[in-house]
């Protein structure tokens, strides 16, 4: 065995010196992103067929009306066996994977431990398919990080290009599991952060690229949401949008808080057991009561996109109801108050999952409620499934803080793109809720300004009804 090691080292490294001596380093760098963007989406199907599988093994027998009741064992014991994982065979904090890459990144750490390569994807695997609700994109996005930093320093890639590598990996992780290559790329730009060059970027932009068309090839061609009843934007509805617009804004506020508390709360529990227990207990009542929550929820997504939301009750309780429009936006209601409380206890209380697709999910809901309301309630016509996807791009811009991103991930991932400038305007007016209430700057010059103002008015005014001193 050692001498097979001392071998393979003299090969690699008279390979190393040809590679100096007639390939540059940005050349080799370039060749080596196309390699990690192939790896990374081989990385994202292998995750989603894993998911796939086991939530289709596992709720194969559920039945369409009325309770479920393993579905109230199924989420705890994915929990539980995660965080078993997790502690005593992975070994390696795995949560929350979008924030340990910015982690990372921040302190300049860029020599990830070759099991992040596939840790991260055997935990999500478990975590989903046994009915987390939470997304793949921050495991996927960990994992193709740790591929940058394990497969640049295997070909001995220059030290101030490993960064590079890691941003690549990281955004053709993304890339791969929503199918988006320019979502992934505005991933790393917008979320991350990281300074790169004009030809950094283009590693990163070939690193999606190829990582998006792998993962797509491999699944048969196909896309996760298939939004085949688009209705064209009608410019009558633009108010609608800009109401709409400032209704995801809020509704991200309220996402946000939420998330945050929660995190605090499962972090303040020292003891993992008692952390993944509770947590697992939460996940599953949620998940018993309402099915749509379990797993990712694309498929629910999709049926709310295409004209059929009154699926969202199948499986549950109050699925003989759910042909009642006023029960149903009851349900609606629910979801979108409680997915954050579930997301949280999921990838906080010991699961490995991501944030961003739970915000496509609750932006989904929430534009759904919004439409309903007022075809409820103001007697409006409008398309449900426009608004819906419209909500999508909306709460993941506010709840994310990344409105290009979520603009073009939630295009690329439906192709619809004649629908651009409306899901824009509803993104971009979310975004500047969200910063409006999130920068205290702002409000506190505003208000010394209006303050100030009243001042100055109110000192002109009584100056005028004073008396004149005619003497």
């Amino acid at each position: 065995m050692a001498k097979w090691d001392k071998k393979r080292n003299k090969l690699i490294a008279k390979a190393h010196l040809w590679r100096q001596k007639h390939v540059s380093d940005t050349v080799f760098t370039f060749v080596v992103a196309v390699l990690i963007g192939l790896c990374t989406g081989i990385g994202a199907f292998v995750l989603k067929y894993l998911i796939t599988h086991i939530s289709t093994y596992l709720t194969q027998n559920l039945v369409l009306t009325g309770g479920n009741l393993h579905l109230l064992i199924l989420p705890f014991i994915g929990i539980i066996l995660t965080g078993i994982y997790v502690r005593y065979v992975a070994r390696e904090p795995l949560t929350h994977g979008t924030s340990c890459i910015m982690h990372d990144v921040s302190k300049g750490t860029y020599r990830l431990k070759g099991g992040l390569t596939y840790a991260p994807i055997i935990g999500c695997a478990i975590t989903l398919g046994c009915g987390g609700s939470a997304g793949s994109e921050g495991p996927i996005a960990y994992a193709g990080a740790a591929m940058g930093s394990n497969i640049g320093r295997l070909f001995r890639v220059h030290p101030r290009f490993l960064m590079m590598l890691v941003g690549c990996g990281a955004g053709a992780g993304i890339a791969a599991i929503f199918k988006a290559p320019v979502g992934g790329m505005l991933f790393t730009l917008e979320v991350l952060r990281m300074e790169l060059t004009t030809m950094s970027i283009l590693m990163l932009l070939s690193a999606c690229i190829i990582s998006a068309l792998t993962a797509y090839v491999l699944s048969g061609c196909t896309i996760d949401l298939d939004y085949v009843n688009a209705v064209p934007f009608d410019t009558s509805t633009l108010p609608y949008v800009l109401l709409l617009g400032v209704f995801c804004g809020v509704y991200s506020l309220y996402y946000s808080g939420v998330m945050k508390r929660m995190d605090r709360f499962f972090a303040g529990l020292r003891n993992p057991w008692i952390k993944n227990i509770l947590a697992g207990l939460s996940i599953s009542i949620l998940v018993f009561l309402f099915p749509a929550f379990y797993g990712e929820g694309y498929d629910i997504i999709g049926k709310v996109l295409n004209g059929a939301p009154q699926d969202i009750a199948c499986y549950s309780l109050f699925y003989p109801a759910g042909a009642d429009s006023l029960s149903l936006l009851v349900i609606v209601g629910c979801i979108v108050l409680f997915k954050s409380f579930i997301t949280s206890a999921t990838n906080s209380g010991g699961g490995v999952g991501g944030d961003f697709a739970p915000t496509l999910f609750a932006g989904s809901m929430a534009g759904l409620l919004f439409v309903m309301s007022l075809n409820m309630h103001f007697g409006t016509q409008l398309d449900s499934g426009n608004f819906a996807y419209y909500a999508m791009a909306g709460v993941m811009a506010g709840a994310i803080h990344a409105p290009l991103m979520a603009i073009f991930l939630t295009v690329e991932m439906t192709g619809q793109y004649n629908l651009l400038l409306p899901l824009t305007i509803t993104a971009a007016l979310s975004y500047g809720i969200v910063k409006l209430f999130h920068d205290k700057n702002f409000l506190i010059d505003r208000l010394e300004f209006w303050y100030h103002r009243h001042k100055e008015h109110i000192s002109l005014r009584n100056n005028d009804a004073a008396p004149v001193d005619k003497n």
